[in-house]
């Protein structure tokens, strides 16, 4: 990889900015903070830097900075140090040194900002979320109470340092035509705006919570989770609720800040924020300086050509275009698509933050943009992406070049309407699949039909945000900009230069931005193969263990037969021949009921089927056990079952058998097991069968309230041990082991068990 001709350490760079300047950076950790910090201490000898890094977890502010180094952007730089210096110079350690020497961390967030006590010539604030729909009052607390806590604390420092305050060139909303720099004329009031974005959680909660809202997340979450037990039901209800909060306030955020003239709650928060900047900072006669960035892409030149740190504002479009899964897009083929180096707003900020650039009022407005000086029409940028992706084709999962559609730009509604059709049948087809048995094709359409489903919702998603930046008919000027750019010293702009004109769109797609974002993908779909083939591999060997269980399900899991056919296997051997078919008649009439009560709750279909057993004399059963049922029983074992039961046995675990089968019908597999754990029928004095159990059958909920206290009673740990079901009721105590797993398991159970990892065998 090719790198900027950079000065190997901070010594070779003297005279290229001015030094001795204190400097308060906020957003170090993000995309755009990580290049500020290096160009500042690549390219200064004795500029200091002041970090704002909120702890994380166990991880401090310090040590989350330090982190950094190993991220491309510093990592490119230690290489460079490593390269110019003696042989064996550690390029690294050199780096480590520099961040010590030069950058203090203000260990804090900016929503509940620490007091600023060290000197200060510069704030750089360039912390915010970048989200384009996060729910309203998430959007409002960081990015307009971060920059009002910010300023309440250099207010209260005493101090009167430059400002240079990063927005978007957004924030002016939606219109048409030339937008000009210069402070935004709006009579929106931000303090309003944020009081009522902060108290909209608090509504909505309340709305969240009448019944109507809840009676409707019950029935969903019963109809999905009802086999699981009551508690699951009430879980999955409750964090439906809590979604529906969530998409309510995003919602109230698009909606509100469209209501006023923005596209989103991203630029409408940072419009406010600007607000923010100007009251209480510049009207309490303060410098401060706004930087506006139009859409930010990878470096042209520094750090190093093509770096980013992530996928930008285009490149989920991007690479869904490259997949194949975006045949059209609503966007205006000669609209302007407005993008921006990131390494041409970090030259812009370091500009301002070390040179002497007196500029104040609406001059002190600065569009980094390119639609005035170099504008890209959105279907050149598109003739550049298809063009590179015909030549450089991504790959199918099957190793196959995905070939890319050519685009004709239809009208926003007709693309709309296709992808909802889409999404429709996508969802009909996962409905229908799920009133199918569970086969390793209908568990693969399941599948398939869920991965289509969420690809359409997130390309949908994708549309609606960003179609605005794709037809919109807006060009930024950047005339301050300019202007700024003709003061600064020749010297200074040999490293740090922003001349927007020098770009050749087509280059810079096809050489640097895309070979990135491919890299970037490929990174990625490296990293979920190697998440795959984790999930598929054999378990690995057993360790030896005092303190593990080995608990397995019977019906579908152990034995391939279920509790109807053990019934029916019953009466093959108790009953004449003749009684058969009217015994047959009876099972296949009462089966729609069983299915019904199997999906509501497999307790009920257990005492359903266990109920036929009235009259039936205990004794008799287990004689018959003894004979040729029994061996028929131990005859239906799954060879990988018996194989895996053994493993365990070898290795010292505790193997059980829990099932819901009757006791005595399962007498023939107890010397398999430490313990088996079955259900147990009422008898009556005379030892014949209820057909009343005893007690409530161990299944879901109830079966993973049993291992707690059974773990407990033996001296288990649950973390160290192992289970094996087939149903979505096994979902219920599977997840309390260490190593769950799947056997050939239903859609509801194979659907928990993808969502979470679970490894899934068909045995």
């Amino acid at each position: 990889m090719s790198h900027s001709t950079v000065p190997a350490a901070p010594s070779a760079a003297g005279g290229t900015t001015r030094g001795g300047r204190r400097i308060l950076l906020t957003g170090v950790t993000g995309f755009l903070g990580q290049a500020v910090l290096r160009s500042l201490l690549e390219t200064t000898e004795d500029v200091h830097v002041t970090a704002v890094v909120r702890p994380k977890g166990s991880v401090n502010g310090r040590k989350r900075l330090e982190q950094l180094l190993r991220k491309p952007v510093f990592a490119s730089w230690a290489e460079l140090i490593a390269a110019a210096g003696p042989e064996g110079t550690d390029g690294r350690a050199a780096l480590q040194q520099i961040l010590t020497d030069r950058v203090t961390v203000l260990e804090g967030d900016l929503t509940d900002m620490p007091e600023i006590t060290e000197p200060l010539d510069v704030v750089i604030h360039s912390a915010s979320s970048v989200s384009f729909d996060p729910p309203i009052d998430e959007a409002f607390h960081t990015n307009v109470g971060g920059a009002r806590n910010l300023y309440e604390a250099l207010l209260a420092s005493g101090q009167d340092p430059h400002v240079i305050h990063v927005s978007t060139a957004y924030v002016g909303g939606i219109s048409k035509g030339l937008r000009q720099e210069g402070s935004l004329q709006s009579d929106v009031d931000w303090r309003a705006e944020y009081e009522a974005a902060l108290g909209a959680r608090a509504r909505v909660e309340a709305e969240s919570r009448r019944p109507e809202t809840l009676r409707s997340q019950i029935r969903a979450a019963r109809l999905r989770d009802g086999r699981m037990g009551p508690k699951a039901v009430a879980s999955a209800s409750e964090e439906a609720r809590r979604a529906w909060v969530d998409e309510r306030l995003v919602d109230f955020g698009r909606t509100r800040a469209q209501s006023v003239g923005w596209t989103d709650i991203y630029t409408f928060t940072k419009a406010m924020a600007e607000q923010v900047a100007e009251e209480m900072w510049a009207g309490n006669g303060h410098r401060v300086s706004f930087v506006r960035p139009s859409i930010i892409e990878s470096a042209m030149h520094k750090p190093f050509p093509g770096w980013i740190d992530g996928y930008k504002v285009a490149d989920p479009l991007i690479m869904a275009y490259a997949r194949g899964a975006l045949p059209e897009f609503p966007g205006l083929a000669d609209s302007i698509l407005d993008v921006i180096p990131v390494d041409h707003v970090v030259n812009v900020i370091v500009a301002l933050a070390t040179q002497d650039v007196s500029r104040r009022g609406d001059e002190a407005y600065y569009q980094v943009v390119s639609g005035a000086s170099n504008p890209l029409p959105f279907h050149e940028m598109v003739t550049a992406v298809r063009e590179y992706f015909v030549e450089h084709p991504l790959e199918d999962d099957k190793g196959r070049p995905i070939t890319v559609p050519e685009w004709s730009f239809p009208a926003v509604e007709m693309v709309e309407q296709r992808f909802r059709g889409k999404e429709i049948a996508a969802k009909v087809g996962s409905a229908a699949v799920a009133y199918l048995p569970a086969t390793r094709r209908t568990r693969s359409w399941t599948s398939e039909l869920h991965k289509a489903t969420s690809g359409l919702t997130m390309l949908r998603k994708y549309i609606e945000l960003y179609r605005q930046y794709t037809k919109t008919e807006m060009v930024f000027d950047d005339a301050n900009t300019r202007a700024m750019r003709e003061e600064l010293p020749a010297d200074f702009l040999a490293e740090h230069d922003f001349d927007v004109t020098e770009i050749d769109w087509k280059d810079y797609f096809q050489n640097q931005h895309l070979p990135a974002v491919t890299d970037l993908t490929k990174a990625y779909s490296r990293a979920k193969s190697a998440q795959r083939k984790r999930a598929d591999r054999p378990a690995p060997a057993l360790k030896t263990s005092e303190t593990a269980l080995a608990v397995f399900d019977l019906d579908g899991t152990v034995l391939a037969t279920n509790i109807v056919q053990q019934y029916f296997a019953v009466v093959r051997a108790t009953t004449p021949r003749r009684t058969w078919p009217a015994e047959i008649g009876g099972l296949l009439a009462a089966v729609p009921g069983y299915l019904r009560a199997e999906k509501r709750d497999r307790s009920e279909l257990i005492r359903l089927v266990n109920r036929r057993y009235k009259g039936y004399r205990a004794q008799e059963l287990r004689t018959l056990m003894q004979g040729e049922a029994g061996r028929r029983i131990r005859a239906s074992i799954r060879p990988e079952a018996l194989e895996t039961i053994e493993r365990h046995r070898a290795a010292g675990h505790r193997t059980v058998l829990v099932t819901g089968a009757l006791d005595v019908l399962v007498e023939p597999l107890a010397d398999l097991f430490d313990e088996v754990i079955a259900t147990h029928m009422d008898e009556d004095a005379a030892g014949v069968m209820t057909g009343y159990l005893a007690t409530p059958p161990l299944v879901d909920e109830a079966r993973a309230n049993w291992l707690r206290k059974y773990a407990d009673q033996h001296g288990a740990r649950l973390a160290d041990s192992y289970g094996y079901g087939d149903s979505h009721a096994d979902a219920a105590w599977l997840s309390l082991v260490g190593t769950p797993t799947a056997i050939a398991p239903d859609l509801g159970l194979y659907a928990v068990a993808k969502k979470k990892r679970w490894q899934i065998l068909e045995w």
